[in-house]
């Protein structure tokens, strides 16, 4: 695939997400990627697609995504976004910035790490017990633990 292809890949990507459209989102994504994050850690395929259902329909109408792409070459990409949201379980707005790369083989994208401050994101999301906790590996394990039991609940559905 070529430099522009891998770009015009991660744009279509964010335009989804964007525009809410899990769907369009999953399909930039190969049979057996792996993905991770701060909040998930580590994910498979079935669970990076139900992840991104979830997050969109727990954001719901007031969920804005912004894209910049940083940097593209033949097989890596590199983007830097932003989601805006209230946090379903306090309704505290959250307005997170995240660093994403990519690996993509065959136009699809087979690796995705998505890096933001935990601390940061937890001080939003949580109120005070998130800004004086939220470095701490118990709160961050907690965190974790949280966010992938709701999503297998949300598999389950």
């Amino acid at each position: 695939m070529s430099i522009q292809e891998n770009r015009l890949l991660i744009d279509q990507f964010y335009t989804a997400f964007a525009q809410k459209n899990a769907e369009a989102m999953n399909a930039c994504y190969a049979k057996q990627a792996v993905f991770e994050d701060p909040a998930f850690g580590r994910l498979n395929d079935s669970e990076i697609t139900s992840m991104w259902s979830m997050l969109i329909e727990r954001g719901g109408k007031d969920l804005i995504v912004t894209h910049k792409i940083l940097d593209v070459t033949n097989g890596k990409a590199k983007a830097q976004w932003t989601a805006v949201y209230p946090f379903s379980k306090t309704q505290r707005m959250v307005h997170n910035k995240i660093t994403a790369e990519f690996i993509i083989e065959e136009g699809k994208i087979v690796y995705h790490k998505d890096r933001f401050n935990m601390w940061k994101w937890c001080s939003m999301a949580l109120g005070l017990p998130g800004m004086l906790l939220g470095w701490s590996g118990f709160m961050k394990n907690k965190v974790r633990k949280t966010a992938l039991s709701s999503l297998h609940k949300y598999m389950q559905k």
